[in-house]
């Protein structure tokens, strides 16, 4: 990698984007990127390290430039087209490419899965920076290079195989789960697909053990199962959950490897700290300098994120897989309970919602009460033959159409309730809306 040149990241407001493009600035790298106008939560850590950010725009395409191409943009994209105009004048990298060139350098942990891997990556970084020199790539937006860090922590994507290149030490798996329907054709497909990762796994495997498809994984590494059952490897007994968090006996096998406290909610934080618990073990890192770090994790961006106006806890949360809406408002019962739970979600990309409507419609009706947005369309998928209304009649706990024009709804939950935002696109722009009633209303009161 040569720090002579300019890394400019097309899309450079996507998670992952954001948080390489930070790595690389923490580094001593020259760094800019293009991306669209609108605001996203991944740009504030960006104009806070004074990165430059421009508008698509073939003139910004410079000789001499090192080229990092979103995901999502083909070759007919004004700057991707302006770029290989140039060709041999811009050296051009994919995202996956510039991940695999960075984690050479450390001991290296993957999160792969079909959901968790920003929650348990969050979880890793936060853990392994407080013991050792940690450098972090992790799917919020939030990504650290640390000068001769010990440990590397990524987020592995499976979308579209971006994993499939990556050679990382240790491969944390929190689920396989069909996902994607755009790209992937079924279950067995997105297997392959975590499957040929594993193969590129040097040293060990930490899956967890009651996914049956993660029992099927043949590679020539160790695979260490982690969870509830006496047929795992690592095994947390004695869970006590209250609405401070969560507390469990971890063991490897017959041996007690401590108890230990976590700040987080639901059966999953449970999961995913495990998992971290497991990676640490492998290393031969100090478990009581664990626990102590474990015990100070504040979570990662829009992962079960709390503010409270008035009278009302607002919740915000990336869920858009009903497993991941099973598991936020699982997390959300065990923290509030006995108190109104408010659903709003706003369904992501019309596949996913016609491949889950009757799925969708369970997970939601978890909630007292459910409120929808309209569908949130992909740059790949603008269309489809299925709307929110639909979803609605699934439902039997459905309450309405919310927009970020029409919060009303809402306003008649008056009695102390939770309210919780879900979805991968702009569902804030509905929470804004209504958290703006809420604090006028609350001026007001005062």
């Amino acid at each position: 990698m040569d720090k002579q040149k300019l890394y400019y990241f097309m899309g450079i407001k996507g998670s992952g984007m954001s948080s390489l493009a930070l790595i690389l600035h923490d580094q001593g790298y020259e760094v800019s990127g293009s991306d669209i106008d609108q605001y996203t939560f991944t740009q504030k850590p960006l104009a806070a390290a004074g990165i430059p950010m421009y508008s698509f725009d073939a003139q910004n395409i410079k000789p001499g430039m090192i080229v990092i191409r979103g995901n999502a943009f083909d070759d007919q994209q004004v700057e991707v087209a302006a770029a290989l105009k140039l060709g041999s004048e811009v050296e051009m990298l994919t995202y996956p490419e510039l991940v695999q060139a960075l984690i050479g350098q450390y001991t290296s942990v993957g999160v792969a899965g079909a959901h968790g891997k920003t929650s348990t990556t969050g979880l890793l970084a936060h853990v392994l920076s407080g013991i050792a020199p940690t450098s972090y790539l992790i799917g919020d937006g939030t990504g650290k290079g640390v000068p001769d860090a010990r440990f590397f922590a990524f987020e592995a994507d499976e979308y579209r195989r971006h994993f499939k290149d990556y050679t990382p030490d240790y491969a944390i798996m929190t689920n396989i789960d069909f996902d994607h329907p755009d790209y992937y054709r079924d279950i067995d497909d997105v297997f392959d697909a975590f499957n040929d990762f594993s193969h590129n796994v040097k040293k060990a495997i930490f899956a967890w053990g009651d996914d049956v498809k993660l029992r099927e994984l043949e590679v020539d590494v160790p695979v260490y199962y982690y969870g509830l059952n006496e047929k795992d490897d690592f095994i947390a007994k004695n869970i006590k959950r209250s609405t401070k968090g969560s507390s469990f006996d971890a063991y490897y096998h017959d041996e007690l490897l401590g108890n230990f406290q976590v700040p987080l909610f639901g059966i999953h934080g449970i999961l995913n700290s495990l998992s971290v618990i497991a990676v640490a073990y492998v290393e031969e890192i100090d478990l009581d300098l664990l626990q102590q770090e474990l015990l100070s994790f504040k979570g990662v961006k829009r992962r079960f994120t709390e503010k409270t106006v008035g009278d009302v806890t607002i919740i915000d949360d990336y869920a858009h897989h009903p497993s991941e809406i099973k598991a936020t408002l699982d997390a959300a019962r065990q923290k509030f309970p006995g108190r109104e739970l408010v659903a709003v979600f706003q369904p992501h990309t019309f596949s996913r919602t016609i491949a889950y409507l009757d799925e969708f419609a369970e997970s939601l009706d978890l909630a007292d009460h459910v409120y929808l947005t309209d569908i949130f369309a992909s740059a790949r998928e603008t269309e489809g033959n299925i709307s929110s209304a639909d979803l609605g009649a699934k439902m039997t706990k459905f309450g309405g159409i919310l927009s970020p024009d029409d919060v009303a709804p809402l306003m008649q939950h008056d009695q102390n309730p939770v309210v919780v935002f879900m979805g991968a696109g702009d569902v804030q722009q509905t929470e804004f809306a209504y958290e703006k009633i809420l604090s006028n209303l609350t001026s007001n009161l005062q």
